[in-house]
């Protein structure tokens, strides 16, 4: 079943690039005592999570934070290094949070986990975004095709704000 606005993320273990190599950081890490704008991609370095969805995030930052956000994070069933890569090389480094969730884990424990396996993908994560304040969701949008970066996108997630 997946998460509804006015519930609780489940607690779940990340796990994120730091200049020491991977590192773990829980539910509670990221989303506790703070207001955050989640976005999830089905993976990293795919056109629409490459060209479209983090860049309007990355474009955006300054006016999202200027809202209220102590925190932009992107999560994606991809491991660290791939997540740090992503971030290093499309300028997200010490901008946007990268989480990675490797096995699905969060996905699944929110309902939101994509079976891409048809098409040589595996489980990934669907495409959403949501608003978090102490770890409670108080905005989630999914996008209904895995392609599309709309109602997810930055644009859309500001004017929730």
């Amino acid at each position: 079943m997946t998460i509804a606005v006015g519930e609780k993320l489940p607690e779940a273990t990340f796990m994120v690039p730091t200049a020491d190599g991977p590192a773990k950081k829980t539910t509670s890490d990221v989303f506790g005592g703070r207001k955050v704008v989640l976005f999830a991609v089905p993976g990293a370095f795919t056109p629409t999570c490459h060209m479209n969805h983090l860049p309007g995030f990355l474009d955006n930052i300054d006016a999202i934070k200027a809202k209220g956000v102590d925190a932009v994070v992107c999560t994606s069933v991809n491991d660290p290094f791939v997540m740090g890569a992503w971030s290093k090389a499309t300028g997200a480094d010490g901008k946007i949070e990268m989480l990675s969730d490797g096995s699905a884990d969060f996905a699944k424990a929110v309902g939101l986990e994509l079976d891409m396996t048809p098409r040589g993908f595996g489980m990934r994560s669907q495409r959403y975004a949501m608003i978090v304040d102490d770890g409670v969701v108080t905005s989630l949008d999914v996008e209904e095709a895995p392609g599309s970066a709309t109602v997810s996108g930055a644009a859309a997630v500001m004017e929730k704000l």
